[in-house]
């Protein structure tokens, strides 16, 4: 299965871009991405052909993406048809890039905050590619 995560993003200014503003530096980001790959490889070292969120198979998202009480309540929230049940493929690629996200800041659990960016990615399908 290939994840796809879409984001828009507006122009920016070309005073913007020449503004004193913090920005993150590549080697920053560079190991930022490292040590989320680092929790990967540690949380995953005992599944077989395991070492990363992208290859984790749907029977693993409850046992390595626990959903807290708040985050299903913000799940529901932003689901686009309210009281329907929201499509398990679409749940388990917003609950491993929810994963990703929290890594990324060296969360150890998925919260509500993550749920929500990961889900925001999946709207720009419905949006323009639905």
């Amino acid at each position: 299965m290939r994840d796809e995560i879409h984001n828009e993003v507006p122009a920016v200014k070309y005073k913007e871009l020449r503004g004193a503003g913090e920005i993150e530096s590549s080697a920053s980001v560079r190991e930022h991405v490292m040590r989320a790959r680092q929790i990967q490889l540690e949380r995953y070292k005992g599944e077989k052909n395991l070492y990363a969120n992208a290859q984790m198979p749907s029977r693993l998202i409850r046992t390595y993406c626990a959903i807290s009480t708040e985050g299903r309540k913000v799940a529901r929230n932003r689901d686009p048809a309210p009281g329907s049940l929201r499509p398990p493929a679409r749940m388990t690629v917003s609950s491993k890039v929810a994963r990703t996200i929290a890594d990324l800041e060296a969360a150890p659990a998925i919260e509500p905050k993550h749920l929500s960016e990961a889900i925001q990615y999946r709207t720009l399908d419905r949006t323009y590619w639905a």
